[in-house]
């Protein structure tokens, strides 16, 4: 028999990371408290986390937790495991974002495959920047859609694309805050490109909700936007919230086509109950997060001052997301191990997440870190800046 062991190709695969500085493996950490770690019994400065507002483990939500009458929801949210709790969030969401109704999935994954099948056809066209996340771009894929995908934050080319195809459904697709780059998307031109052309517009607000906008609402409603000039909102709640899931935003119609229609909304059990009735109370705490939204704007700005003015090259990006470009994926790695063994926990993000040639470390600043934090980082970046 010629059939090739199953397991060459693995091992193959494996070697090939090995050499290329590309393996991956799992740390145990222990979240200490907010902006802090603990990794191999060593307190780090947490740098590498998405609680932008430092709320994972606020009293609030530990005393909600504890005092929640249910764990599991026992079933999917069409089978009897729909609950108060995840009606009360839903309302809370839709309420803060202005938006009709809102609908909790299990994961932010779940929720970008779920309603990109359910709204797209094989027939349609569905736009995408170039750097979206990956359960964007899946789903477009899953959903058997035309996908393509235009340069990254340019508005004519995703013009172009339109244009060739104007008898065809389109949905127009961005993240708000791109994950790796921490830039924003120029959100108000798509949505007038998309009213033009009468497509509708969706945006994955994972890490601007919370951050970015009037009660944290997110990148959209930074710039003005309403619910009619973006249809389709999807946001996570396991960044800025604190806690785990994500939801998409929408109209009447909307939700009740993903309700019908999102696989992985219907055959799933729902999110714990319990995690809902915490997750009520981090939406209150970001819409009034104030104070820690400007703090945390005060860290970017130092930091990136100290940063350029060591010489190293960032990303533009205004946002709590600061990417260190290195290029080499090894010298990323010998980067983060020099800042981890100086306290600063700084992981370096490589290929396939980012573009070849494009190796950094994320440093991702929360409202938890004080200017003091960001000094030693500073300090330990200056012990060999460039």
């Amino acid at each position: 028999m010629n059939r090739p062991a199953f397991a060459d190709r693995l091992l193959q695969q494996q070697a090939q990371r090995l050499t290329g500085s590309l393996q991956r493996r799992l740390r145990t950490a222990q979240a200490l408290r907010a902006g802090r770690i603990v990794i191999d019994r060593r307190e780090l400065i947490d740098f590498g986390s998405n609680d932008y507002l430092g709320l994972a483990q606020h009293p609030q939500l530990l005393e909600a937790l504890r005092g929640a009458a249910t764990v599991g929801a026992r079933a999917s949210h069409l089978l009897g495991g729909h609950r108060e709790e995840h009606a009360a969030l839903e309302a809370a969401l839709a309420n803060w974002l202005g938006y009709p109704r809102a609908l909790l999935f299990s994961t932010g994954y779940m929720a970008a495959i779920g309603s990109l099948f359910a709204l797209l056809g094989r027939h349609d066209l569905c736009l995408q920047d170039r750097l979206n996340h990956a359960c964007l771009l899946d789903g477009a894929r899953l959903a058997g859609a035309d996908l393509q995908r235009y340069e990254h934050l340019d508005v004519q080319d995703a013009a172009r694309l339109l244009r060739c195809a104007p008898q065809r459904r389109a949905l127009l697709v961005s993240d708000g805050v791109f994950s790796m780059d921490g830039d924003i998307a120029p959100l108000a031109p798509l949505a007038a490109l998309a009213q033009r052309e009468n497509a509708w517009l969706m945006v994955d607000e994972a890490h601007g909700l919370g951050v970015l906008g009037p009660q944290g609402r997110g990148a959209c409603a930074a710039l003005g936007l309403q619910a009619a000039e973006v249809p389709v909102l999807m946001g996570t709640l396991g960044k800025a919230l604190g806690g785990f899931g994500a939801f998409i935003a929408g109209s009447e119609l909307l939700i009740d086509t993903l309700i019908n229609g999102a696989r992985t909304y219907i055959y799933t059990t729902a999110l714990p109950p319990a995690l809902a009735q915490v997750l009520c109370v981090a939406v209150e705490l970001a819409r009034a997060a104030d104070e820690p939204r400007a703090h945390l704007q005060q860290l970017i700005g130092h930091f990136r001052a100290g940063a350029l003015h060591q010489g190293w090259s960032l990303l533009p990006s205004a946002t709590p997301i600061q990417p260190l470009l290195i290029g080499d994926s090894a010298a990323a790695l010998n980067l983060a191990q020099r800042l981890e063994a100086a306290g600063c926990y700084c992981p370096a993000v490589r290929p396939p997440t980012v573009p070849i040639g494009s190796a950094r470390l994320r440093i991702s600043l929360t409202a938890a870190h004080h200017i003091t934090d960001v000094d030693h980082l500073l300090g330990a970046l200056g012990a060999g800046s460039r």
